[in-house]
Parts: C-alpha cells; sequence; structure tokens
C-alpha cells in the first residue's frame, strides 16, 4: 500500500471497559500531533490504534472489519498482509467485546513490541525498554475506576519507566461510549489531545480535570437543594457577576433560576445544569472558587 510515512517513536494502550461499554486508546510520542494518527475508535464497534511509520488507513479498515464481525485476529492479519510497508508498521485491536490483537513488524525500531491481555493491548516502538509496555499492562490491569483514568494511567506509568526514547512532545486520549458525546450527538465521550508540549502527559492529564469539570456526569450524591443560605449565597454571587440584580432573599424564584442558567451557559457548563431546584455541587464549588 502507500509507503512508510510518520508516527514513530511511539507507545500506546487500545482499552475497553465492558461495564460502560467504552472504548479507549491513549497515547505518546515524540511527535508532533500523534492524537491526529494514531487514535481510532467507534462505539459498539471497537478501537484501533496504527503507529510506527502509521498506516492511517488501518483505522477506518480495522473499524469496519470489526463492524462485519471478522475477528481481531483476522483484522490484523488482513491489515497487514496487503501492506507492503508492514515490516516497519504496529497496530493493537480491541473489538466490540475487548478481544484484543496486536502486530509489531520486524523492522521497527528497537525497542518494539507489544503485550496483549484481557481487554486491552499494549504497543510500543523507539523505547527505552520493554518495561515502557510491561509498565502499561501491569497499571491497565491493577487500576480500577473509569477507562480514561485507566488509560491515563497506563500512559504515565509507561513513560515513567522509559518511554520513547527520543523523548515527548504530543499525547492524546480518545474514549467513544454510544451517545457519550456533547449533548449525546456523537460517541466521542473524551476526546483530547496535547499536540506540542515539554510534557505532554502532564497536560492530558490538566486538560483532562477541566473536561471533567466542563463536561463530566452529575454525581446524585453530590447535588444540593438550592434553598435558605445555598439560595441566597448563588444569589450574592450572581449579583457580584452581572447576573442577578434583586436581593439575596434565599428564595430560589425565576429570576434566580434565569440568572443561574445564564451563568452556568456562559461558563460552559450547560452539560452539568438541571431543570429542577437542585443544583450539581460541582458548579457550586465552581462559583464559590472563581467568584
Amino acid at each position: 500500500m502507500s509507503n512508510p510515512g510518520g508516527c514513530r517513536g511511539t507507545f500506546s494502550i487500545v482499552g475497553y471497559d465492558p461495564d460502560k461499554e467504552e472504548w479507549g486508546i491513549a497515547v505518546q510520542s515524540k511527535f508532533l500531533a500523534v492524537g491526529s494518527a494514531v487514535p481510532w475508535a467507534r462505539a459498539g464497534v471497537g478501537a484501533v490504534a496504527t503507529q510506527s511509520w502509521a498506516n492511517t488507513s488501518y483505522g477506518p479498515r480495522g473499524l469496519a472489519m470489526m463492524e462485519e464481525g471478522v475477528p481481531v485476529e483476522e483484522v490484523v492479519v488482513r491489515l497487514t498482509e496487503e501492506d507492503t510497508g508492514r515490516a516497519v508498521r504496529q497496530v493493537g485491536v480491541v473489538d466490540a467485546k475487548g478481544s484484543s490483537a496486536a502486530f509489531t513488524g520486524e523492522e521497527c525500531f528497537d525497542w518494539a513490541g507489544h503485550v496483549v491481555g484481557r481487554h486491552f493491548t499494549c504497543q510500543g516502538n523507539i523505547l527505552v525498554s520493554e518495561d515502557t509496555v510491561q509498565a502499561m499492562a501491569h497499571t491497565f490491569e491493577k487500576t480500577s475506576g473509569e477507562l480514561v483514568h485507566r488509560l491515563l494511567a497506563a500512559l504515565q506509568a509507561a513513560q515513567a519507566a522509559g518511554g520513547d526514547r527520543r523523548g515527548q512532545q504530543s499525547a492524546a486520549i480518545l474514549v467513544v461510549r454510544e451517545g457519550g458525546g456533547y449533548g449525546g450527538f456523537n460517541d466521542r465521550y473524551v476526546d483530547l489531545r496535547v499536540d506540542d508540549h515539554p510534557t505532554p502527559i502532564e497536560q492530558l492529564a490538566s486538560l483532562l480535570k477541566l473536561h471533567e469539570l466542563y463536561l463530566g456526569e452529575t454525581d446524585p450524591d453530590n447535588l444540593v437543594q438550592v434553598q435558605g443560605e445555598v439560595a441566597a449565597e448563588i444569589q450574592e454571587i450572581l449579583v457580584r457577576t452581572g447576573y442577578y440584580q434583586g436581593p439575596s432573599t434565599g428564595v430560589y424564584d425565576e429570576a434566580t433560576k434565569k440568572a443561574l442558567r445564564d451563568f452556568v451557559s456562559t461558563e460552559n457548563l450547560e452539560e452539568r445544569s438541571r431543570d429542577d431546584d437542585l443544583l450539581d455541587g460541582v458548579i457550586l464549588d465552581f462559583m464559590r472558587e472563581r467568584f
């Protein structure tokens, strides 16, 4: 197929969460904007990481095959056997049920290789040592919580174990689930990229915190009744920020609700907004800390 391209010196993990039905990829490389080439995923279908002189056609073609029910091992075989540049390619694949497979071409620059486990695959090339992929695999297996946090933890462990022997430049995390995107209109639950930074994984972790602030799901145990002192406090903040001109009565009336809706929309917190007399505690904390 196409001549060898880019995305050399890269380590990545592809993973699946059967409880939340999420698929994702985390990747770091001494390469500009690695997130534009390596990660590919579709909710209900699977995920693909293509790297080491990346053949970006592996992403859409691999997903198309998995959508047709082709087993992951055969997906990898079909992708690589048709590719005249396969000796310098690397690919990791996880399907709709979490089955995983990977390939490392014999001419990928040392250290290069992969580790395939239950619901994940880790792969890397131009690494300090095999410890990088082993650290990814071990950390993913032992870490609990959301898939995005497990992927990030694996990426951090990989870097701590040596990482790309040329250094760092870019990183990305992509996690998909049905209706997981903004407003529920697509499947991109988390789609974050650091295209050029001296410590891209640290920057990626910072972006994830912001993502969770603005786009995270409301915790039912962190809902606050807006009444009395809480309502008065909110009114005072809304007065200071120019959204409300009334008195601090402690009554959550229509004027206060409208002012709060306007504030929440302006501050990009609308994914956490509600139409009742309860408020996401994250919004209240945000108001207190910022204003």
